[in-house]
C-alpha cells in the first residue's frame, strides 16, 4: 500500500503537458535532417526523458566530420523550432486542471527542462497560475535525473520528508530518481520497458485522474 502522501511533485512533459510526442518527434526530425537513420520509436525511445546536452552530444557523435559548435546550435534550433510548435499546439495532459484545482497537500514541479520552457509550457495550457513559483528546473540546481537531487531539493522547499512525498512522472530517468530519492512513485510510463526492479518499486497507472484515489 502507498505510503501516507503530503507533498506532491510532478514532472512537466509528459505528465502535466502534452508536449513529450511533440519534443520528441521535433528531435526525430533534426536527427534525420542531419544524417542520422533514425525510426520515430527509436528516437522517442532514446530521448525521453534525457537531457538536451546529453542528446545533443550524442547526435553530433554519430554525423560524420561536424562542424564545429554542431551541439550548440543544435540545440539552439531544437529551442525555436519547439518554441513555435507548443505555440501553434498543446494541451494539458487528460486530468491534469482539474487534479492541480484540487490538490489539498503541496505541490510542485521538478524538470530536467530550463524554467523558461517549462514557464512557458506550462503558462500555454493554463497550469502556470496553479504551479506558481514551485518549479524546480535541473539547470538552475544542477542536478538532472536520474540523480534524485532534483527531488530531494523539492521535498525541502515543500517541507516534508521524501518518505511522505509522491513523485509522478512518465519517463525511466524520472522513475529511477524517484525512487532513488526514497519517494513514492507513481509511472504514467508502460511497465514494458521499465527494469523490474524499479518496477516493482512504482505504482503504475493509466492516467492523471487515477490519482484522485491517493492524494
Amino acid at each position: 500500500m502507498p505510503r501516507e502522501i503530503r507533498a506532491v511533485i510532478f514532472d512537466s512533459d509528459g505528465t502535466l503537458v502534452d508536449s513529450e510526442v511533440p519534443a520528441m518527434d521535433v528531435l526525430h526530425e533534426m536527427a534525420c535532417a542531419v544524417g542520422l537513420r533514425l525510426t520515430r520509436e527509436e528516437a522517442h525511445g532514446r530521448f525521453r526523458g534525457v537531457r538536451m546536452a546529453d542528446i545533443a552530444a550524442w547526435i553530433g557523435s554519430q554525423v560524420p566530420d561536424k562542424p564545429d559548435e554542431f551541439e550548440t546550435e543544435f540545440t539552439r534550433r531544437y529551442r525555436a523550432t519547439i518554441t513555435q510548435r507548443f505555440k501553434e499546439n498543446l494541451s494539458p495532459m487528460p486530468g491534469a486542471y482539474e487534479l492541480l484545482s484540487n490538490l489539498e497537500i503541496p505541490f510542485g514541479v521538478a524538470t530536467n527542462g530550463p524554467r523558461e520552457k517549462v514557464q512557458l509550457t506550462l503558462d500555454l495550457t493554463g497550469l502556470l497560475p496553479l504551479v506558481g513559483d514551485r518549479i524546480f528546473s535541473a539547470y538552475d540546481h544542477g542536478s538532472f535525473k536520474p540523480d534524485p537531487g532534483l527531488f530531494l531539493l523539492a521535498a525541502r522547499v515543500l517541507g516534508h520528508e521524501p518518505r511522505h512525498c509522491a513523485v509522478v512522472e512518465d519517463s525511466l530517468p524520472g522513475l529511477v530518481a524517484g525512487v532513488a530519492a526514497g519517494m513514492q512513485v507513481f509511472s504514467l510510463h508502460d511497465r514494458v520497458g521499465v527494469p523490474e526492479e524499479i518496477a516493482d518499486r512504482v505504482e503504475f497507472i493509466g492516467s492523471l485522474s487515477d490519482l484522485r484515489r491517493y492524494f
